[in-house]
């Protein structure tokens, strides 16, 4: 009998641990979607919703001569540049897929995507989100982009 019992208790104990990386894994995706119709509508103010007072943003990239790239940018000219979208310009980035992982109140997801500009194919590539968990909040604390325009499957 005391066997059965602590076995369901190590289930009970596993159980809830799943549920809350699954209830953990869908905030760290709605804030990464959050950031996106952010993105998309040209609204700073949700984008800044999703992002920690000290985030770091990057982009990688092979520019012409075939040099590895690597920019930052602030967060300030980050929210200035989706703020002046201009309302005619459509912005879609297709994220292809997550992959998410948590490990206390750090997350680390990769999104490959598509990125289309007035529904043309402009470029390709990754993001690498890190996020925290902020006292129950998941806020991104780190964005790197790698952007291509050759290798696509568009």
């Amino acid at each position: 009998m005391h066997k059965i019992i602590t076995i369901l208790i190590v289930l009970i104990t596993s159980l809830a641990v799943k549920a809350q990386t699954l209830s953990d894994e869908s905030k760290i995706k709605e804030t990464i979607d959050t950031f996106f119709v952010g993105l998309h509508k040209g609204d700073s103010t949700v984008v800044k919703s999703t992002l920690h007072t000290s985030v770091k943003i990057q982009t990688t990239f092979t520019d012409k001569e075939g040099k590895k790239q690597l920019k930052t940018e602030t967060k300030e000219a980050l929210l200035k540049a989706i703020a002046s979208k201009k309302e005619s310009d459509v912005y879609l980035e297709k994220l292809l897929s997550y992959t998410i992982k948590i490990d206390g109140n750090l997350a680390s997801v990769w999104t490959p995507y598509e990125f289309y500009y007035n529904n043309a194919f402009s470029h390709c590539g990754a993001n690498s989100f890190q996020l925290f968990n902020n006292n129950g909040k998941w806020e991104i604390i780190y964005i790197v982009d790698m952007r291509r325009r050759n290798g696509c499957k568009n």
